[in-house]
């Protein structure tokens, strides 16, 4: 009788869960986590993608986002994260270096523009190149920009300040940021009258226009790393990255203004 009963009540807990789920509960159908530390600048497109794979695979997608530089600093001190996505090769240079990547894992997903923007909707456009007069146009104002010895926009923007020459002329007015995003909401709010974000922020906060696209060839090439961390127990951590490196994921991406690196 014990061992009918017990039967019966195996019996009762399988029809249970297909009647929620549509499937027998098991091992195999276990829930995973995946936690992911994404630069900030991937949040919009990053979110629309991160709810997707949780429809199509049943799975859970929790996402952070910050400065590529402080998302490192915290996956070194021991922050549990699976995937790691960086606005730059430099940190995801630094985490290989610290042996906190699985290296096989790691490839090249996106690319970016570096745009001017600005808050007034009445702001002409700015031809920008080598020599032309940013201090001026900022005035009395603040140049808003990820910190330059940290954030990744801020890198790039400096260097392109310094390949166009006129950093100088300009490195008292910047008003550095943690992230480009809130770089991005400086100029927004009107704290700033301008900022250097990425192209993709700009499409991302329509209180801002972009006023001016830096050349590619004065800065180093916008590239967005990912790959696994060391430390991850995910199961689903795998299939996670190939979504978001598949075609279905790269619409979302493009729909931001990012270019897709085959």
């Amino acid at each position: 009788m014990r061992r009918g009963r017990r039967c019966w009540l195996k019996a009762l807990a399988l029809a249970l869960g297909m009647a929620v789920t549509g499937m027998p509960l098991g091992p195999a159908q276990a829930v995973e986590n995946v936690t992911v530390f994404a630069a900030a600048s991937l949040k919009n497109a990053l979110d629309a993608i991160n709810a997707e794979w949780q429809n199509e695979s049943g799975g859970q997608v929790t996402a952070s986002y910050a400065a590529s530089s402080a998302l490192a600093k915290q996956i070194e001190q021991g922050a549990p994260a699976d995937v790691f996505i960086s606005a730059d090769l430099a940190w995801m240079d630094y985490l290989v270096d610290k042996k906190l990547i699985k290296t096989d894992t790691r490839s090249n997903l996106l690319g970016n523009r570096l745009v001017l923007v600005s808050a007034e909707p009445d702001s002409g456009t700015v031809d920008i190149k080598p020599g032309f007069d940013l201090a001026a146009l900022i005035g009395d104002g603040r140049l808003a920009i990820g910190a330059v010895d940290s954030v990744p926009a801020g890198k790039y923007g400096k260097a392109a300040l310094e390949k166009l020459g006129i950093w100088p002329a300009v490195e008292q007015k910047v008003a550095g940021a943690q992230s480009v995003r809130a770089a991005l909401l400086l100029v927004s709010r009107g704290e700033a009258p301008y900022g250097i974000v990425y192209q993709t922020d700009a499409v991302a906060d329509p209180g801002v226009k972009v006023v001016g696209t830096f050349p590619e060839d004065s800065h180093p090439p916008i590239i967005y790393p990912i790959a696994i961390t060391a430390d991850s127990k995910s199961a689903d951590a795998v299939a996670y990255v190939e979504f978001v490196k598949s075609a279905k994921a790269a619409a979302f991406f493009e729909a931001q203004g990012f270019t897709v690196l085959k």
